[in-house]
């Protein structure tokens, strides 16, 4: 992973954690945090964007696969902050599989 990417990877996860220590009412991420299903909520979530995501390389839209990526990539942070998973664990884990 470039440096860059690194970078807006854990920027992005430094906010998820600051939405689920503050939740702040106008955030997406707050809701997330708060859905009455809990964090079924945001299980679902990550199901329907992986299938959307499945759907957009099964179509060859590579726009349409880069957006649904990211949106893969922002629920998986919520669901690891969520269940209090670092981020420093995830990249800890990759390594070892490299």
């Amino acid at each position: 992973m470039s440096d860059d990417a690194d970078e807006v990877l854990s920027e992005l996860f430094s906010i998820v954690e600051s939405r689920k220590a503050e939740l702040p009412e106008d955030s997406y991420t707050t809701s997330l945090f708060t859905h009455e299903k809990g964090e079924n909520a945001v299980l679902e979530k990550l199901g329907e964007e992986t299938t959307e995501l499945i759907l957009a390389a099964k179509d060859g839209d590579d726009a349409e696969l880069t957006h649904e990526a990211a949106d893969v990539v922002y629920h998986l942070l919520v669901v690891l902050s969520m269940n209090d998973v670092e981020l420093s664990e995830l990249r800890a884990e990759l390594g070892e599989r490299r």
